[in-house]
């Protein structure tokens, strides 16, 4: 039987990554978190769960989930959030194909992910939100922009499995801000890395399909308040992202 490798990055999780890591452990045979210098009880409760704790300064999400990886002893790997955890329906899909992980030919595996936000779960904003988060490291990694991270694999044969990722995202709205100002910067920050175009109209044309796509086209208003909520800050977070751009090009120039 195929053997998995949990990998998580964390910081200052003491009050979600306890749920994450005991949703891990009937399907794992290993626990690696690398973890951004915690200062909180994170490192105190990992250690319940597994004596593979690392410690380095944040360098990216691309780049300590993949230093997580590196550190993975087995090359089947299952990749969660602290802030997510599997329901026991994707449990039970991992369990079926794990004995035969070794001999498939899928290049990875992807799940559905629902989230809980502040008050209630999203049925449409952003669900099913599909994830590829089960994947061979011999054959994948972690790339895209920062912050959003995705699994990048040599071939696109990707199977959907059963079962949601639990994500228990924003508790508040201050909480949901604060990350906005965030990622945000890193957002504006990986653009401008990469030598992306944005005119003084992009703020608005990107956020205004932001708005559109969550709102209308997913379906975001039968979530009510929250669906509401959500497609309006998801338009201010790309509208803010875009704004940085400009103005941090404009103080350089």
């Amino acid at each position: 039987m195929a053997k998995i490798s949990a990998c998580i990055i964390s910081y200052n999780e003491e009050k979600k990554i306890e749920d994450c890591l005991k949703s891990l452990l009937p399907i794992v045979d290993e626990i690696i978190i690398v973890d951004s210098l915690s200062s909180d009880n994170t490192l105190k409760i990992a250690e319940k769960y597994t004596d593979k704790v690392f410690h380095q300064k944040f360098l990216g999400h691309i780049e300590q989930k993949n230093l997580a990886v590196e550190k993975a002893s087995h090359d089947w790997i299952i990749s969660l959030d602290c802030d997510e955890r599997l329901t026991e329906e994707l449990q039970q899909s991992i369990l079926a194909i794990k004995a035969q992980l070794d001999q498939t030919s899928a290049d990875a595996y992807c799940m559905a992910r629902k989230t809980f936000y502040i008050y209630r779960w999203l049925n449409h904003c952003w669900y099913p939100d599909t994830k590829t988060r089960l994947f061979n490291k011999q054959t994948a990694h972690w790339g895209g922009t920062n912050p959003h991270d995705h699994v990048i694999t040599d071939g696109d044969n990707i199977i959907k499995l059963d079962g949601d990722i639990q994500h228990y995202s924003f508790d508040d709205l201050s909480a949901h801000l604060q990350t906005i100002d965030k990622f945000t910067e890193i957002g504006a920050d990986e653009i401008i890395r990469k030598n992306k175009k944005a005119s003084i109209f992009s703020p608005l044309t990107h956020g205004f399909w932001t708005f559109i796509k969550i709102y209308f086209i997913k379906r975001g208003f039968l979530d009510g308040f929250a669906g509401l909520l959500v497609a309006t800050l998801s338009f201010m977070h790309v509208f803010v992202k875009y704004s940085k751009v400009i103005i941090k090009r404009r103080q350089s120039a």
